[in-house]
């Protein structure tokens, strides 16, 4: 399970709005508090792939390296990631299965015709062959 408190989770879909009709994507930070993966940042990350970003992403490792250093300098840790599926289901493509790590949150919001729909989170199992859904706690106020 993933907590996000509805101020992030409006970081994110403001995200997929403003990129729209281009996949957005960012960093989720924070730390697991009883046992639940507590999202305390949403960091936007650019997205530069050169081609196809209405149905891809790419992170410049460069990018990654400076979302891992900030965690590290709030003492928190990368839990994931987020991004969006313009005029697509808020569901992991087969692209993002392969590309996705075992152990991290992945949240996708739907964006349809510029205004964000519905969000989702997905783990990938440690075997990689399927993401798995996972409950999204909507809370007011997280840590």
């Amino acid at each position: 399970m993933i907590a996000l408190d509805e101020a992030r989770a409006a970081v994110i879909r403001e995200h997929g709005r403003r990129t729209y009709p281009e996949e957005c994507c960012g960093a989720l930070l924070g730390r697991f508090v009883d046992g639940i993966a507590t999202v305390e940042a949403a960091r936007a990350i650019a997205n530069v792939r050169e081609d196809g970003r209405r149905r891809r992403f790419l992170v410049d490792p460069r990018d990654y390296l400076e979302v891992e250093r900030e965690a590290d300098r709030q003492g928190l840790t990368v839990l994931g990631f987020y991004h969006s599926h313009p005029d697509h289901p808020a569901a992991p493509s087969d692209f993002d299965r392969r590309h996705a790590w075992p152990n991290l949150h992945y949240v996708i919001v739907a964006v349809e015709a510029g205004v964000p729909r519905e969000m989702t989170s997905w783990l990938l199992s440690e075997d990689r062959s399927i993401m798995r859904e996972e409950s999204i706690l909507l809370a007011r106020r997280t840590a």
